[in-house]
């Protein structure tokens, strides 16, 4: 038996049935395969006749096989079979980070656990004197249930003859991962796992806020830290999985549990089938009808440490298929036909039908600003001693009554007691009208967000000092304590530290569902805080606070 006649049908070692090809990695090949023994799904690397790779293949199974952290796929069985060497490893179904960044980058909150949880299964491997050899997004995979699978360990290295690698690689590769998460470009100078290549600026790298609007500022003094050298701000470079996993528990907390909005991810993954860990299906050839699709490539560069870096498997950039237009009908000279219609809604007859629009908005306003007028004098002509109303300007209050409009709102975990930053990108869920959507805390080891902290909260900017009569809350889980909590001192200013703050309402120990903070007496301010003291519990044994809705009444 050869390489190439391992083929979809074929019983491998009298135990593995062959289904169909994923990948190929420099003459080796990657099936997914029937273990009818055991009666489930596994992958099999086979490698030709007579590859050199085989001592390779054989020495980094035995090492992966050492691996007791369950984010890494096992490897189940490795041998030769009329000459053929085999390495047999674990199905995990869901869809490959490689695969999810081709439809754009995710959450600060995703890429952060996810990169977290990368790191966490590192750290315990690392403890052995091992590493991976070969990070990248098509050995991260996201399960249809949500969790991390890392695919690979050892023999992925061993596939590309790339040597076992450094634990230092590790957490570089990493660091490149969790860039390409946040921004959707991949962090060198070529185009790699479907991305194009991040800009630099004198040669460095810019940073993920500087590519991408939205990244959180503290992943993205994480991601410099893992890859500029040196790191700007003087900050500390980050080589060791143990250190980037603390520094990524201090940003997304240590829950296990993947955040809420991983969830669609793992929905498109499911309604698009589930995929190999290693890679997509080799694809068939296109029909005629599309376009021809452009040469596959394959990249590689040199990183900052001197290693060279390739792409997993062969990319091609993304293609679209081009819908053929059929030519206009002419008469042969490039005129109209006579029996041709014409294009309905020229440029010209838009033009002129927005001008008459526009002049009607302007006599319908002009008329109220009359009419207005006319009633303000009537009104004030039996005083003899009437005084001209001073404009109002932008700090008198708003009038009472009615719902405050929330001009923007932002997460706040001060230091030095919190990290900086809670999720910051679901803050704008508390106040989008949708009780379906929600922001949540970390999860802490106590009510009391583990005593680490005296609370976390949101700020809301009402744009102008304005008068709260009171404020709602709909808080999910039974037993949250939130106060109502607005500035000292200036009012129109958002304190930077929690001592800035004072309390106005408190509320504690409440049920599921919506809470009113109601003030002694109505309160002038531009900024208020929503701030959770007390956290309910979760079904796994942790604390996690839940908002999925305010609103601030005058």
């Amino acid at each position: 038996m050869s390489n190439q006649t391992v083929s979809p049908g074929a019983l491998l070692a009298g135990r593995y049935r062959i289904a169909e090809l994923l990948a190929e990695i420099d003459g080796a090949r990657v099936w997914r395969a029937v273990d009818e023994v055991l009666s489930r799904a596994v992958v099999v690397d086979v490698l030709p006749v007579g590859d050199p790779r085989t001592n390779l293949l054989f020495d980094a199974a035995r090492r992966a096989a050492a691996a007791a952290d369950p984010r890494f796929l096992r490897v189940l069985d490795c041998d030769m079979h009329d000459g053929v060497t085999y390495c047999v490893r674990e199905w995990a179904g869901g869809r490959p980070l490689e695969r999810m960044l081709g439809t754009g980058p995710l959450t600060g909150q995703q890429a952060g656990w996810l990169a977290r949880e990368v790191s966490e299964a590192l750290e315990n491997l690392h403890r052995t004197g091992l590493a991976h050899g070969s990070i990248s997004p098509s050995t991260v995979v996201v399960t249809d249930a949500g969790a991390i699978k890392v695919v690979g360990l050892a023999t992925e290295a061993a596939l590309r003859s790339s040597g076992p690698g450094s634990p230092e690689q590790d957490v570089h590769a990493l660091g490149e991962l969790l860039f390409a998460s946040l921004t959707g470009r991949w962090p060198g100078p070529a185009p790699a796992w479907g991305l194009q290549p991040a800009p630099v600026e004198h040669g460095r790298l810019l940073s993920p806020r500087q590519v991408r609007a939205g990244v959180p500022r503290s992943l993205d003094d994480i991601c410099d830290r893992l890859l500029s050298n040196p790191p700007r701000h003087h900050a500390p470079l980050i080589t060791s999985a143990a250190g980037l996993s603390a520094a990524l528990s201090g940003v997304v907390g240590s829950s296990h549990e993947p955040p809420n909005q991983m969830d669609e991810t793992v929905q498109v993954a499911r309604q698009n089938g589930s995929i190999d860990d290693a890679t997509q299906v080799v694809p068939e050839t296109p029909p005629p009808a599309l376009d021809p699709t452009p040469p596959v490539y394959e990249s590689a560069y040199q990183s900052d440490n001197g290693h060279q870096q390739h792409s997993a498997y062969t990319t091609a950039p993304e293609t679209r298929p081009l819908r053929r237009q059929p030519p206009p009908p002419s008469n042969g000279n490039g005129r109209r036909r006579a029996d041709e219609p014409k294009p309905k809604g020229s440029w010209g007859g838009r033009i002129l039908i927005l001008l008459a629009v526009l002049a009607l908005l302007s006599v319908v306003a002009m008329a109220q600003f009359l009419l207005k007028g006319a009633m303000n004098n009537d009104q004030g002509s039996g005083d003899s001693n009437k005084t001209t109303n001073a404009p109002q300007t932008s700090t008198t209050p708003s009038a009472t009554g009615g719902v405050a409009k929330i001009v923007s709102a932002k997460d706040f975990d001060p230091l030095p007691d919190g990290n900086g930053s809670e999720h910051p990108d679901d803050v704008g869920n508390t106040y989008d009208g949708k009780t379906s959507t929600t922001w949540t805390t970390q999860s802490y080891s106590r009510p009391n967000l583990g005593g680490q902290k005296p609370g976390v909260g949101i700020i809301y900017n009402l744009g102008a000092p304005t008068t709260v009569s009171k404020v709602q809350v709909t808080l999910k889980g039974d037993g949250s304590s939130v106060q109502l909590m607005i500035p000292k001192d200036d009012t129109s200013t958002s304190p930077g530290a929690v001592s800035g703050w004072k309390p106005v309402a408190t509320e504690e120990d409440q049920p599921e569902g919506t809470v009113t903070l109601t003030p002694s007496a109505p309160t002038e301010t531009q900024y208020v805080l929503v701030w959770l003291t007390k956290l309910p519990k979760e079904d796994g044994g942790k604390y996690r606070g839940t908002i999925s809705e305010v609103t601030i009444q005058k």
